[in-house]
């Protein structure tokens, strides 16, 4: 397959700030009619160095990084505890164009995190409040059976946002943005933070 979509991507179609640059790409993608434009690969490393991977969804930006939420008890939650570092990776392939993050990664307030949750429909917060994320079950049913009983439970008040669960927010040091080209020699342009400043650098594909 050759990437043709796009014309040459250089340095000086680039916005000083890659969050920006991401932004516009974002609104790109949305544009385009992917399915989950906000979708993105979330890379941890556990405390045994093993690396481990999967797709979650950006939730906009706070305090300069990308934010996600998830249960603080799952395999990635006590990743990032024990080594507080991701990388997340964006991919679009109606745009034959990619977003790599690496960074620092952190809990989001408490605060932050109550108006995310009260912002979901009730079945999420319900799937929240019920799932032992990255923890075995025997079968569905036990699962969808405690699902029923914190239904009945809550039936007559708001879902309680649980303890072990909550946000986090990766705010990057490098951001790259590729871009497809013919015979494989795509766009690769990285941002680099050198010291509260972003330096522009062109990476060979």
């Amino acid at each position: 397959m050759q990437y043709t979509r796009n014309p040459p991507l250089d340095e000086q179609m680039l916005l000083p700030d890659p969050l920006a640059q991401f932004e516009t790409w974002l609104a790109d993608a949305r544009g385009a009619g992917m399915m989950e434009p906000t979708a993105f690969t979330l890379a941890t490393v556990g405390a045994d160095g093993r690396p481990s991977a999967r797709v979650v969804l950006f939730k906009g930006w706070y305090d300069a990084g990308l934010s996600f939420y998830t249960n603080y008890d799952s395999r990635k939650g006590g990743e990032l505890e024990a080594r507080p570092f991701a990388a997340a990776t964006f991919w679009w392939d109606r745009l034959e164009r990619q977003v790599r993050f690496e960074g620092a990664v952190a809990r989001v307030s408490r605060d932050q995190t109550r108006r995310y949750f009260d912002s979901r429909p009730r079945a999420s917060q319900l799937g929240a409040l019920t799932s032992r994320q990255s923890q075995v079950v025997a079968t569905r049913a036990e699962l969808d059976a405690r699902l029923d009983e914190n239904e009945r439970r809550f039936r007559e008040q708001d879902v309680p946002l649980p303890d072990h669960w909550g946000g986090y927010v990766l705010r990057p040091s490098v951001v790259e943005f590729w871009q497809g080209r013919g015979g494989r020699l795509h766009d690769r342009l990285r941002y680099r933070d050198d010291h509260g400043r972003w330096v522009i650098e062109r990476l060979e594909p």
